[in-house]
């Protein structure tokens, strides 16, 4: 963090940085259920023909996208799975409160390893934001992929988002965006700090930037494996699944944030992508 020291407990010399919620600013930043819970509706849909009620979130944080989908049925339910038991709580506090009694009885959220076994199984498994590259062998990713296989009923998907592309590669590249503008706003920082190409080991980290200059230095750091789309789909084909499916976003010119997704076997070269992989039971 930005500022010299001051002494603790006096708020009024406190920088904006100080007082900010990385979970919050991560949400802001990072989150959004709505679209998620659009493209899980569309890749369940084009895979067994009819609507998904059960999802199961792995390395799910602070669940949002949970309580985004049970709110988004009555008939909805979600499993929340991570190691992170304070991660779990500032969710508990700031995304389940916010859920209907109805609808926080049906998110169940497990503290635990995502490599076991659960009950109910899902209709869908989700394991977004590259949470999977934390396995940096084929072993460790085959076990998790098996497992997660394990979790799904028999009409059942796996869902993980990926990214690629040269700029990816590059040390010290900061991808620098405004969440909020004003007093009350901020800016977020992707950084790739460094790659190694002999393993593939990577190192992210998020910042936050306020507005009177303070920083909530590498908030959230990522310490990775980087997996490339053949190299996930094969571990897939070994762990059971039967087929995979890769969806590229199509650009929409109506839309600057979010275009189309749709299958493909073939993309266009780009510096900096980002697609999802469908893994069918």
């Amino acid at each position: 963090m930005a500022g010299t020291k001051q002494k603790k407990g006096n708020s009024a010399h406190k920088t904006l940085a100080d007082r900010a919620d990385k979970f919050d600013c991560y949400q802001k930043s990072v989150q959004t259920p709505d679209h998620e819970i659009e493209f899980f509706e569309q890749a369940y849909r084009e895979a067994f023909r009819r609507k998904p009620y059960s999802l199961r979130e792995d390395f799910c944080g602070t669940f949002a996208v949970c309580c985004r989908w049970v709110a988004s049925h009555p008939k909805r339910t979600a499993i929340g799975v991570d190691l992170c038991g304070e991660t779990l709580q500032w969710g508990r506090e700031h995304n389940l409160a916010k859920l209907a009694p109805t609808q926080q009885k049906r998110v169940r959220l497990i503290e635990q390893d995502v490599r076991k076994r659960n009950r109910p199984a899902a209709d869908i498994l989700a394991a977004q934001n590259f949470s999977f590259w934390i396995f940096k062998t084929r072993a460790e990713v085959i076990e998790y992929f098996k497992i997660a296989r394990s979790n799904l009923n028999p009409q059942g998907i796996m869902i993980m988002d990926m990214m690629g592309g040269g700029e990816c590669y590059e040390e010290e590249l900061i991808d620098k965006r405004t969440i909020k503008k004003g007093k009350k706003g901020f800016k977020y920082h992707w950084e790739q700090a460094s790659f190694n190409p002999v393993n593939a080991d990577a190192s992210f980290y998020i910042s936050f930037k306020f507005a009177d200059g303070s920083k909530l230095k590498r908030a959230f750091e990522y310490h990775w494996r980087f997996w490339t789309i053949p190299e996930v789909r094969e571990m897939l084909a070994e762990a059971g699944f039967r087929e995979s499916h890769v969806y590229w976003e199509i650009e929409d010119e109506d839309d600057e944030d979010f275009g189309e997704w749709k299958r493909s076997e073939d993309a266009p070269s780009d510096p900096s992508w980002i697609c999802y992989i469908v893994a069918v039971k």
